[in-house]
This record gives structure tokens, C-alpha cells and sequence, in this order.
């Protein structure tokens, strides 16, 4: 009885030790990757990230699109409110649940 009482609780505390230290080793694995340099690739990919990103906030939407782009817009656009109705289809819906 003892035995069996001593083998559970051990199985319990092995649960909590697993748990603890896999928490610890992903939470030491996300700061120890922040803290070593990035390999080229990757330091190349979030840099064009970024350019595209600061490219696009100053063009206020999508970089070096033509008006070839924007008359492709406006023409979906239009065939969407053809079908399904008036509204502003370039937001996202708002749901109200009671």
C-alpha cells in the first residue's frame, strides 16, 4: 500500500518536473536564438521584410503596384458589390452576438 502510494506520488512529481523543464529549455531556446547572430539567409530575408514593410507604410498600401493593379481592385470590387450588396467590402466584418 505504501509502495503503491509512494510510486504515484513519484509519478506526479516526474509530471511536474517534465512540464517545469520543458517550459524552461523552450523559454532558454527562444532567448538564446535573440541573443546569437542570424545566419546570413535569414538576416537578408527580415531585411528585405522590413524594407517591403517600411516601403508600404510610406506608399500606404501595396509597393510598386501599378494602375493596372488598382483598376484589377476596383473592378473586383465592384463585381463584390454586385453580389452580395452594398457596404464597405475592404473591412472586415463586425459581429455583434447577443
Amino acid at each position: 500500500m505504501i509502495l503503491h502510494q509512494i510510486l504515484q506520488l513519484s509519478s506526479l512529481f516526474r509530471s511536474a518536473v517534465s512540464i517545469h523543464l520543458r517550459r524552461n529549455i523552450g523559454l532558454s531556446a527562444i532567448v538564446f536564438n535573440k541573443a546569437k547572430e542570424l545566419d546570413p539567409v535569414q538576416k537578408l530575408f527580415l531585411d528585405k521584410i522590413r524594407e517591403y514593410n517600411t516601403k508600404s507604410k510610406q506608399a500606404g498600401g501595396p509597393v510598386d503596384a501599378g494602375p493596372e493593379f488598382q483598376k484589377d481592385i476596383n473592378e473586383s470590387l465592384a463585381r463584390l458589390k454586385r453580389a452580395y450588396g452594398e457596404g464597405d467590402l475592404t473591412k472586415f466584418p463586425e459581429f455583434k452576438f447577443e
